[in-house]
């Protein structure tokens, strides 16, 4: 499950081009800091995806991925051309397949290949119906979809549907929303040569009458439940209340956004309708990282992360994304990005065992935490944003391992999911935490 959403330059205060995911996966898989430098590969040679492998190009660009630490794709991006791109599971009436391309891999894909929002959209769906999609998606337990994008440039962007090889495209005129769900109804302006076809003969289209994609392939059970109707439709109304006035601030504050307001963040509540995921009981899904751009022609990319999960108690840190230096973003394969992580997830849980005082405590300082590193972005100091946030984060990691144990509050479904999750984490990663 996931959010994303863009605000193109007729919707923000400055004319930049806004765009922000909250990753939504299952809460024990590290979503990692990645940088992947621009490389040059030899004539006719292949690149391995998560489950096959695909015909590779002679150049790749440079990009800035995150992405879940077993799979070779991302859930989110921006390369050097400032192409950016999320992606999103939907649910359609077509069986997805055992194996081929994950929306993960076709977003790292799209980002390798291309310097254009349009561009990326026509190498997503040549890549579909040469490969088609499918393979497991999830972490400790199976988990399958056909996927939805969101492509963003300097001054355009586009929603890509897909139900296997059949799509439509759309693009956005001010500001968009996609979430767990098809949603490009009659008005698409790209779409796949046979899809009006495919559904009339599959009995979901009656020949004659308008053509309607969302209405067409969507799974009605699976879409319902995912919550997603709910978190689309929060997204789009903030981004409504902002529209022409639309900033950073305002799309963190919206990826930090739950269903219900709360005097703390909701660490003991779970519910698949806000767009800042909590998992729990049958909820297995969690936000698991997000990242927020700035796309503005003539300055430089500075993206926004929080390298942890649970944004609502994280801080989101600016880093140039091809500019030394880099930071916390490393290269492919290095495990100080799983570390990060980590460190920021125990935090997470022991969070969750503390009290309602001094979660209140920890509240307040991020949120004056998150002030100052604004105050260091516009100063250009973003090496001391990270450092700042990094020693507010050890020091509450320390303060509260005294506390650490089993999670107590909320219902024994809450705690029965969340307690044997912390002892799989910790399982998985025990020689780490040992020693750290």
């Amino acid at each position: 499950m996931c959010d994303t959403f863009v605000a193109l330059g007729n919707a923000t205060n400055d004319g930049s081009v806004l765009f922000a995911k909250n990753s939504d996966r299952q809460p024990n898989e590290p979503l990692l800091l990645t940088h992947i430098p621009r490389k040059k590969h030899p004539p006719k040679s292949n690149v391995t995806c998560t489950y096959i492998t695909v015909e590779q190009v002679d150049e790749t660009y440079a990009l800035f991925l995150y992405k879940p630490s077993w799979i070779w794709g991302g859930e989110m991006g921006t390369n050097e051309y400032g192409l950016t791109i999320g992606n999103e599971a939907v649910f359609t009436k077509e069986k997805v397949n055992k194996t081929g391309l994950l929306g993960m891999d076709l977003v790292r894909l799209a980002l390798e290949r291309c310097q254009t929002a349009e561009e990326a959209v026509h190498c997503i769906t040549d890549l579909i119906e040469r490969y088609g999609q499918g393979g497991n998606c999830g972490y400790e337990k199976p988990f399958t979809y056909h996927n939805s994008f969101l492509i963003a440039d300097y001054e355009t962007a586009w929603i890509l549907e897909t139900a296997d090889r059949m799509w439509v495209a759309k693009r956005v005129e001010s500001f968009a929303a996609i979430s767990n769900r098809l949603t490009i109804g009659e008005d698409y302006d790209l779409a796949h040569p046979d899809v009006v076809a495919y559904a009339a003969e599959r009995g979901w289209h009656k020949p004659g009458g308008p053509f309607h994609f969302a209405k067409s392939y969507s799974d009605f059970l699976y879409t319902k439940f995912s919550g997603s109707s709910e978190r689309y439709a929060c997204a789009h109304a903030l981004m409504k209340r902002h529209e022409g006035k639309m900033t950073l601030e305002v799309m963190i504050d919206i990826l930090r956004s739950h269903e219900e307001e709360h005097q703390l963040p909701p660490l003991h509540h779970f519910s698949v309708k806000s767009v800042c995921m909590h998992a729990g009981f049958f909820y297995g899904d969690h936000t698991t990282g997000s990242y927020c751009i700035s796309l503005k022609k003539g300055e430089p990319l500075i993206g926004f992360a929080t390298g942890s999960s649970t944004p609502c108690i994280s801080t989101f840190k600016p880093f140039p994304l091809f500019e030394a230096p880099l930071s916390y973003i490393w290269e492919e394969g290095d495990e100080r990005a799983l570390h990060y992580w980590l460190i920021r997830e125990r935090l997470h849980r022991r969070l969750m065992q503390t009290t309602p005082e001094m979660l209140a405590k920890y509240d307040e300082e991020r949120k004056q935490l998150q002030k100052e590193i604004f105050v260091l972005y516009e100063k250009g100091d973003l090496q001391a944003a990270w450092e700042k946030e990094n020693e507010f984060v050890e020091t509450y990691d320390r303060l509260l391992a005294a506390e650490a144990g089993t999670i107590h509050v909320g219902n024994f479904y809450f705690k029965r999911f969340w307690n044997k999750r912390n002892r799989k984490l910790f399982q998985k990663h025990r020689d780490f935490f040992l020693s750290h």
